[in-house]
């Protein structure tokens, strides 16, 4: 059994480090989530640390949904980012309220989120930018248009993740299915691209191109790209598991344990669905006073889509595992 407290200083663990010995467990040795409360219902989920305290999460919803916790255990509806409608995202949505995964980032002196507009199944997607002082329900402003691609486009404008580096360069990454996940570099001074360029950071050639959802954390000298394989949004029956792969340079080019590089296909699993945990997927990590804390939404038997936290610890390789 695997006992410890979200958000504070304690972690008690009754396993043996030698049960992570190596990148990818067994998936019978996997954790369940962390125990959370209250609002748990979450698709796409990323958490932020407030500056005053406690923890702000955005998920995939109409006008995107906010949830607030003092504890990073118990968590509550903090209403929509955007309450009165998007107007500005109805051509990518075909009209449908919901916006999907949103980044959610503070710097500056105030909350940075890249969200995404799109439909089912379509590369006609866009990556959009918002800002917020407070990150409170209904203070969010629209900055406008990141970058889109079309029914036309080998790649697809969702699943957005910002990363700043230590010499402060700010880089975006995106992608799902297609021809996977790409990078652009972005201006810090006002978020949008930078210039026209365009980096490939991971692909698939099975399962339908199936690899999105990235999310890029420094960590050790490496910077380690986080990733889904397989295929969300079907319930119980979803086959989302987490993997990821590593490079000295944001950029990559980025390799899983055994060396494969994600462009080629590769990536080291370090949780996957088990027992009533289905589908996790959509990885995100942040650093927190205990721990690296990694973040990710699954589904219950019933089909529905939840929150889940669990802690990241690092082997002596320098490979992250799930506890």
């Amino acid at each position: 059994m695997r006992k410890f407290l979200l958000g504070g200083a304690t972690v008690l663990l009754a396993v043996t480090a030698a049960v992570y010995g190596v990148g990818a467990a067994d998936a019978a040795t996997y954790p369940n989530p962390g125990t959370v409360t209250g609002s748990t219902g979450a698709h796409d989920p990323t958490i932020v640390k407030r500056p005053t305290g406690g923890y702000l999460m955005a998920t995939t919803g109409a006008g995107i949904t906010l949830k607030t916790s003092t504890n990073r255990i118990a968590f509550a509806d903090a209403g929509r980012a955007f309450p009165n409608g998007t107007s500005w995202a109805n051509p990518y949505t075909n009209g449908d309220a919901n916006l999907w995964a949103p980044d959610i980032s503070y710097r500056g002196g105030k909350y940075v989120m890249y969200y995404s507009a799109s439909s089912f199944g379509s590369s006609k997607s866009a990556i959009f930018l918002a800002t917020s002082t407070t990150g409170a329900a209904g203070s969010w402003t629209n900055q406008g248009l990141v970058i889109e691609s079309t029914t036309s486009s080998n790649w697809n404008a969702i699943d957005p993740n910002l990363t700043v580096t230590a010499s402060g360069e700010w880089w975006l990454s995106f992608g799902s299915f297609w021809s996977g996940i790409k990078m652009v570099k972005l201006n810090p001074s006002t978020g949008k691209r930078a210039d026209s360029s365009m980096v490939n950071l991971a692909e698939r050639f099975v399962n339908s191109k199936s690899v999105e959802a990235p999310f890029i954390y420094a960590h050790g000298g490496y910077y380690y790209l986080f990733v889904a394989f397989d295929f969300c949004c079907r319930g119980a029956s979803s086959t989302y598991r987490i993997m990821v792969g590593r490079s000295r340079s944001i950029t990559g080019p980025y390799v899983d344990q055994a060396g494969v590089a994600m462009t080629a296909g590769g990536g080291t699993e370090i949780l996957a669905g088990h027992d009533s945990i289905h589908g996790p997927g959509h990885p995100a990590v942040f650093g927190d006073t205990d721990a690296d804390v990694l973040v990710y939404h699954y589904y219950t038997n019933a089909g529905d889509a939840r929150l889940g936290i669990n802690l990241l610890g690092w082997t002596s390789s320098a490979w992250p595992y799930v506890y």
